[in-house]
């Protein structure tokens, strides 16, 4: 989980629990030791001690283990929630509580555990009616909510909860079989007016912890609008720590593409599942008409997660559309899961995201001192460059501890690594996988062995169009790049022979 959502929601449930906690202080105020019955409303006693209308209101034998709730109905004007225990109470926590019937569905614990805990050492903040002759000023002719407690002692409490006071700060409420209103915080009873769905963890698929985050072995996606797929794989190169190659991404494109990722491009797609959070929930426990009504049956993108701990993740996402707020959403479900969420498609990047989106514009991303060998060509120039490192059992990094010939003959070490320097510069446009390959002689011709990845690589460059050069790795068709470039790299081939400084930029 983001540590600064956690923070908010923290934040959230500590307003909750505030009033709890000031209940928990009153309780330590002197009272009459005899008194061990549970109260149901303000009393003479207590009114000495809060002060005229402020009390307790609901109390069973505060702090013992047999006033513990066992059980809470809330009814509502749009559901019935069976709240029970989840977990008893230890000695380092709370009791915490879940909804029947709905223990299968990811829920806020937290907030659950408010229709319980919140039902206990309610305090009044004033009496503001003790009649009961018109109970419809303060909405409790048609409550906003219906709250049934049951302790384990056996004790059942019911209460009201009627509309917010004109303070806004403060809501109506009434014990059953009590002519009696009181206003109490609003913090203690807005839960009880909330719908089934906005208890559901806003959290489509919890982030682990750092020390527990899984390697996200591959990720592809499927979907309907293009005629291939993502696939993303983790490089497990970056785990050998004297590989130095590629970029400082974790993952490398596979389909429909080899290609470097950037990381902050690619990792809300290769990661973006951890944390996913939900804008709404459109659907519990649904059925086969909820996931055709929200287009999941024939889902419009289907992505798979496989981790390295052996969990698989398959997360179906419908085709966007624009809510009512203007926001560009979609609808997601795990395969065979039971609940529909509505996700936002800022979260939910592989709906609309496109390998250019994430990918690197590096096209060689070999390490100068990793290469053994290196040709390259343009009209009637030809140059070979042999590359061996002076002590073959050193781990150096320096231009002066390797031995470079060119076309034979010994070659400055250093003046090689700056023309590398100048081919790795070389930056992709746009991908051209489709293109066709011109049947005239390439511009520039490169090709180099990477003794790491112990491959050799071919990469040509043909005029395209006026201002463009296409770019065909090892035979195949794959990027656009700017013609300045390649325009600037046959001059600085020139220059290898006359020694002339090379030319480092070319737009």
């Amino acid at each position: 989980m983001n540590k600064s959502v956690k923070t908010i929601i923290g934040l959230g449930v500590a307003v909750v629990v505030l009033g709890g906690g000031l209940t928990a202080l009153m309780l330590t105020e002197p009272k009459d030791k005899d008194n061990t019955e549970s109260t149901i409303s303000t009393t003479e006693e207590s009114s000495e001690v809060y002060g005229a209308g402020i009390g307790l209101i609901t109390d069973e034998k505060a702090g013992e283990e047999e006033g513990l709730i066992k059980e809470v109905t809330v009814k509502n004007s749009t559901d019935t929630l069976n709240v029970v225990m989840d977990k008893a109470p230890t000695e380092d926590s709370a009791a915490t509580y879940t909804l029947k019937d709905y223990e299968d569905i990811p829920l806020n614990s937290a907030v659950v555990s408010t229709l319980a805990n919140n039902a206990v050492h309610m305090v009044s903040s004033s009496i503001v009616d003790d009649t009961g002759d018109n109970l419809s000023k303060f909405g409790l002719d048609s409550p906003q909510a219906e709250v049934e407690v049951k302790f384990q002692t056996g004790t059942v409490k019911k209460f009201f909860v009627g509309d917010k006071a004109p303070a806004n700060s403060s809501t109506y409420v009434m014990l059953d079989g009590e002519k009696t209103v009181y206003t109490v915080d609003t913090s203690y009873v807005a839960n009880y007016s909330k719908t089934l769905d906005e208890f559901v963890d806003i959290y489509v698929l919890e982030e682990p912890e750092e020390e527990e985050y899984p390697i996200i072995e591959s990720l592809r996606i499927e979907r309907e609008d293009i005629d291939y797929d993502i696939f993303l794989k983790y490089d497990h190169k970056n785990d050998d720590t004297k590989y130095t190659g590629g970029t400082s991404a974790t993952h490398v494109m596979v389909e429909p593409t080899d290609a470097y990722l950037t990381v902050e491009r690619s990792e809300p797609v290769t990661n973006g599942m951890f944390g996913l959070q939900a804008e709404g929930v459109y659907s519990i426990h649904c059925k086969e008409s909820d996931i055709a009504g929200a287009g999941l049956k024939e889902p419009f993108c289907r992505v798979t997660m496989d981790c390295d701990d052996g969990n698989k993740y398959v997360l179906l996402l419908s085709e966007p559309f624009t809510d009512d707020s203007n926001k560009k959403c979609c609808y997601a479900m795990f395969e065979d899961g039971n609940i529909i969420y509505i996700v936002d498609t800022e979260n939910a990047k592989w709906s609309t995201v496109m390998p250019i989106d994430i990918t690197s514009r590096i096209m060689i991303g070999s390490f100068v001192w990793n290469i053994t060998d290196l040709s390259i060509s343009t009209g009637d120039i030809s140059e070979h460059f042999v590359i061996e490192p002076k002590d073959k059992t050193a781990d150096n990094n320096k231009s002066s501890y390797f031995n470079v010939t060119r076309n034979g003959e010994v070659f400055d070490s250093e003046r090689y690594r700056k023309f590398y320097g100048f081919l790795i510069d070389a930056s992709a446009e746009e991908f051209a996988l489709d293109a066709e390959i011109p049947a005239t002689t390439p511009a520039v011709t490169l090709e180099y062995t990477d003794s790491y990845m112990k491959k050799t690589f071919k990469i040509e460059f043909y005029d395209n169009t006026a201002l463009t050069t296409l770019i065909v790795v090892d035979g195949k068709s794959k990027y656009i790049c700017t013609k300045s470039y390649v325009d600037t790299l046959i001059e600085n081939i020139r220059r290898i022979e006359t020694g002339e400084d090379y030319i480092e930029t070319w737009k």
